[in-house]
């Protein structure tokens, strides 16, 4: 089979000083603390682009106030659902101690927020106030007004696995219907200070951060996800035989691959995305950020023996089994080889004739940029404004 590389074009709104933005949008909340007041910096799991710089400045800015600053990860489950192991997560994105500048206290026992039924990390609750940082971005578990962002990890993230369990347990309904008015509850205690929501562009890249008084969380969160789904990337077409995918991983997507970009859902009762539609996946490898976690190897048709000798069942089924979406832990066909995956893989799809098949290979979800289409991709898409031909084999 012939591969052709193209890149598509994608709007690319994107911030270039991103410590300058941090401290600027901070600046501009005119936050109030008092000196020597202990601040929690909720800082989660998903690979964020230029996290690292945006949690140093957030940490800087409050230095600058007064404030003894320190990191909770506010990951739910993952992890393992250990502490060590949601420290280990912070560090391989650069976010350590060191590094930042300030303490990483990182334990999994919650408080219940007195007067409801809700929890939140233990260090979190007892410090003076909760700065909490998160991208904004289209769920891959369903559509609503609030998705994934900081409400969620207002809820989700810092009620660690104890109120991960509880709300997930409640299938869709619960991340959809329950959390934005259990974030409403937990802002109305005092303790966030405020939101720093992140938007990223089609190429992973930084377009907007920006701090968000605590009353004005969910409002504002709901504008943002409209200009996150905007500059989300996508396939060039619509319908394809074989999508290979070269890695999953927690750190691309909550899923290990987005929803959103491959068009499936795989959770039971909730019905499937019209589009794209693909017939068959093929996952070649798992991403070292991921630490074995290989949440979302149910979306996959087939992978390799590569990807299954470098998963973490353990991690793995905590974070499925706390999700409850037990669908995206299936394990699909495992190849020996890529060839022998591609070749599944279109058996799968009903392609008797590999030279017509529609076939396109990316890097994962997150880049879509570059990307390695079929004979029959190419013929569809080339022409187009936003499709650049880097290099067509003419073999």
């Amino acid at each position: 089979m012939k591969f052709h590389r193209i890149r598509q074009h994608f709007p690319r709104p994107r911030i270039t000083n991103i410590e300058r933005t941090v401290r600027d949008q901070l600046a501009d909340t005119r936050l109030s603390i008092s000196r020597g007041a202990s601040i929690a910096i909720a800082v989660g799991s998903r690979g964020i682009a230029n996290i690292g710089g945006i949690t140093r400045a957030v940490v800087a800015h409050l230095r600058e106030l007064g404030a003894e600053p320190f990191i909770v990860p506010a990951m739910g489950s993952h992890g393992g659902a250990s502490a060590e192991g949601q420290t280990a997560v912070l560090e391989s994105y650069g976010v350590t101690v060191e590094a930042m500048g300030c303490p990483i206290r990182s334990s999994m026992d919650v408080a219940q927020i007195e007067g409801t039924s809700l929890y939140m990390d233990q260090h979190a609750w007892n410090s003076d106030g909760v700065v909490v940082i998160n991208r904004i971005k289209p769920h891959t578990d369903f559509r609503g007004a609030i998705e994934s962002g900081v409400a969620k990890m207002i809820v989700i993230g810092l009620g660690k696995e104890k109120q991960a369990h509880a709300f997930h347990s409640f299938g869709v309904h619960g991340l959809r219907d329950l959390v934005p008015k259990a974030a409403i509850e937990i802002i109305a205690t005092g303790k966030i200070l405020l939101g720093l929501g992140i938007v990223e562009n089609a190429y992973d890249e930084t377009s907007i951060i920006e701090a968000i008084p605590p009353n004005q969380i969910l409002t504002r969160e709901s504008e943002l996800l409209d200009a996150a789904k905007r500059n989300m990337p996508r396939l060039p077409v619509e319908y394809l035989d074989v999508l290979i995918v070269d890695r999953l991983g927690k750190n691309i997507s909550g899923t290990g691959m987005d929803t959103n970009v491959i068009g499936r859902i795989r959770i039971a009762g909730e019905p499937e995305l019209t589009t794209p539609r693909i017939k068959s996946i093929v996952v070649t490898d798992l991403s070292e950020e991921s630490h074995g976690n290989a949440t979302g190897i149910g979306l996959a048709d087939v992978v390799t023996r590569q990807l299954f000798d470098k998963i973490n069942f353990k991690t793995t089924y905590t974070n499925i089994i706390t999700s409850g979406f037990l669908e995206r832990g299936k394990l699909p066909v495992v190849a020996e080889t890529e060839k022998d995956a591609l070749a599944i893989a279109l058996r799968g799809a009903g392609c008797r004739e590999s030279t017509t098949a529609r076939v396109i290979r990316i890097k994962d979800t997150l880049h879509l940029s570059e990307i390695l289409v079929s004979d029959a991709v190419l013929a569809e898409i080339r022409g187009r404004e936003n499709i650049e031909i880097l290099h067509e084999d003419r073999r």
